[in-house]
This record gives structure tokens, C-alpha cells and sequence, in this order.
């Protein structure tokens, strides 16, 4: 037979009522019990049972998060076992559980959301992602649950706790760097548009380049996900251009990969005939070879201020909607080369 919150009691020499405000980290209780009822449950290997405790409290003491798209594509990409890190960082620390969408297709995930929620499996939910049209924040914005987006939402935002880079600013600085080594054929590789963060960062390419009164040219943004396969198709596409761009802006690490080692089969020096700024700083950025230039936008953290939103969603029904921007930087490498520049005439912002 397991040990009980009894035996706990009878060896603490306190009221079995006494151990249960212990485990419930009660404030009624001196931190001298406390800690002699610990004691006695780590001498007992005792170990309170959660799913009990969760239905006496009517909370699950867990977390959900929804992710953009099956788990095969997910984790192929670093950025995302990075902000899970941060999450289940902030997850342990308020010893909270985590409980993972893993459905297939935008369909199976929306129903998987619906079953944590009506099912309380969850007492609130991070959104690793954020969409144009998205089912699933509608979805929780009418239950009224607690939950927290990793990325701007793309629809009121004022009213939606979000945790979020300043990705247009990103965007305009990392062409602004390519700009000021002397390119003008700058290319955006970016992921889908139905991605804020892809909208955002090329806002940002589009704002840099009028700034510096370069042509737009429509040719050269193309859009694949973010995978290193989507980088190989994007760069083989703006290189079968009859003007090659001398410098691409790449919205992600993963994809940058792809280029890189796209050019390297064709032959193609980085950075002698290609410079090249990506996003996310993610290790395979330091790895590559070149080394690649990269906006740091400190992944961990997304994840660890997003449980740190949530719980407080959680803990405070009624507290103010809460946006949250983590810093970025530029880390530069090997990956970029300045070139004899033309001139130009800025305009003002």
C-alpha cells in the first residue's frame, strides 16, 4: 500500500488537514511546518496526487499549447524546441504541466483545442504562433479563456495578451545592414503570409528599401515555408532571374541553411557574390559555414514571458490585456561583404 498524507501527518506529528495546506503552499501555514511536513514527505517518498488536488481546486495545474502545424514540420525547424525550452522553464517553476496539441492538419488541431477546453484539461493556453485568419484564437476569445500568442495578433491586439519581437524593426534593419554594405538587389525570403511575422518583417524590407529610394521589384519576394526545403526553392527561383539579386534577407535560420548549401552546390560564393541576413540566431546560424549573420531575437524568452503571462491570465481573470517585446540584436558572422556602393538619394521617414 503507497504512502498516505496520514503517514505524513502522523510522522510530521500534524493534523492530515495541515499536510494538505502544505501541499497547497497555504499562507496560513508557518514556513517552519512547512518545511517539517517536506521533510517528512521526501523521508516517505511521498508524492501528492495531483489529479486529486486538481478536482478539489477545479484547476488542472496545466497549460496547453497549440501548434502552428503537425509535429513533423514543427520540430524539423530549431526555433521551436528553443521557445518550448523557455516554456517549460516557466512551466516548472510554477509547477504547472504541459499538455500539447499534436493533430495532423489546422482541422484536427481546432478539434484537439476544443477538447481542452471543454474537457478542462487545461486551465489556459499558449498559441505558439500567429495567424491572419485563425480558427482557434476566435475560438478561445469566445469561451473566454485564459491564453497568451507568441507573435503580434494580427487583429486587435490592444485587447489580446501577446508576447512578441518588434519584427517590423527587424526587418528594417537587417536591410538597412545589406543597404548600407553597398547592395541594391536585396531579396526577401520569407515564409507564408498568412503569417504575422512574415508580414511584419517584410513590411519592414519594403520600408528600408523605399527609405533608400531603391526600385521595388516584385520578383524579388518569394515565399515557401520555413524549412530548409523552402529556402532551396526560394533561392533557385530568384536565380533563374535575369538580374540576380547580391544580397537576400531570409526570415529564417532553417531556411537560410537551405539557401546556403542550394548555393554551395551551384557554386555560388557567400558572401563573394551573396550576402546573406537571416532570422531567429538559432544554432545552426553559428554552425553554418559561412557563419551567418542573424537578428537574435531571443527565442527562450519568448517562451518563458509567455507562461508568465499566462499564469497570471490565469491567477487575475479580469487583469488588463498585456504586450509584452522582447528585445532583438544583430549578431554578425561571415555570411555578408560590403560592396562599392552607388549613389543614392534617402528619403525621409
Amino acid at each position: 500500500m503507497g504512502v498516505t498524507i496520514k503517514d505524513v501527518a502522523n510522522l510530521a506529528n500534524v493534523a492530515p488537514s495541515t499536510v494538505s495546506r502544505v501541499i497547497a503552499d497555504s499562507s496560513r501555514i508557518s514556513e517552519k511546518t512547512k518545511q517539517r511536513v517536506r521533510s517528512a514527505m521526501k523521508e516517505l517518498g511521498y508524492h501528492p496526487n495531483i489529479i486529486a488536488r486538481s478536482l478539489a481546486n477545479q484547476t488542472t495545474e496545466a497549460v496547453g499549447l497549440v501548434m502552428p502545424s503537425s509535429a513533423d514540420k514543427v520540430f524539423q525547424n530549431p526555433f521551436f524546441p528553443e521557445v518550448l525550452r523557455g516554456i517549460s522553464t516557466g512551466a516548472h517553476e510554477n509547477k504547472r504541466a504541459i499538455y500539447m496539441s499534436t493533430g495532423e492538419t489546422e482541422e484536427e488541431i481546432f478539434a484537439e483545442v476544443v477538447q481542452m477546453v471543454q474537457g478542462r484539461r487545461v486551465d489556459g493556453l499558449i498559441l505558439l504562433y500567429s495567424k491572419v485568419d485563425d480558427q482557434v484564437l476566435s475560438y478561445l476569445q469566445e469561451q473566454s479563456v485564459p491564453f497568451v500568442v507568441i507573435g503580434k495578433p494580427f487583429k486587435h491586439s490592444e485587447s489580446i495578451t501577446f508576447v512578441d519581437n518588434d519584427n517590423f524593426k527587424a526587418g528594417k534593419e537587417a536591410t538597412e545592414y545589406l543597404i548600407e554594405s553597398g547592395h541594391e538587389r536585396i531579396a526577401f525570403i520569407g515564409g507564408s503570409l498568412e503569417l504575422v511575422v512574415t508580414i511584419d518583417r517584410l513590411t519592414g524590407y519594403d520600408k528600408a528599401i523605399q527609405k533608400a529610394n531603391i526600385p521595388y521589384r516584385d520578383e524579388y519576394v518569394i515565399h515557401e515555408e520555413f524549412l530548409q526545403k523552402g529556402g532551396k526553392e526560394a533561392v533557385c527561383e530568384l536565380l533563374s532571374l535575369k538580374e540576380r539579386p547580391t544580397a537576400l534577407v531570409v526570415a529564417d535560420d532553417l531556411m537560410a541553411l537551405g539557401v546556403l548549401n542550394t548555393l554551395d552546390e551551384m557554386g555560388i560564393s557567400v558572401p563573394e557574390d551573396i550576402s546573406i541576413v537571416s532570422f531567429n540566431n538559432v544554432l545552426i546560424a553559428e554552425m553554418a559555414r559561412p557563419a551567418l549573420t542573424s537578428i537574435d531575437i531571443n527565442i527562450f524568452e519568448l517562451g518563458y514571458q509567455a507562461v508568465r503571462c499566462l499564469i497570471k491570465q490565469i491567477e487575475t481573470p479580469y487583469a488588463v490585456a498585456e504586450q509584452v517585446r522582447v528585445p532583438h540584436k544583430m549578431i554578425k558572422r561571415q555570411s555578408c561583404k560590403t560592396i562599392q556602393m552607388t549613389k543614392r538619394y534617402f528619403i525621409n521617414e
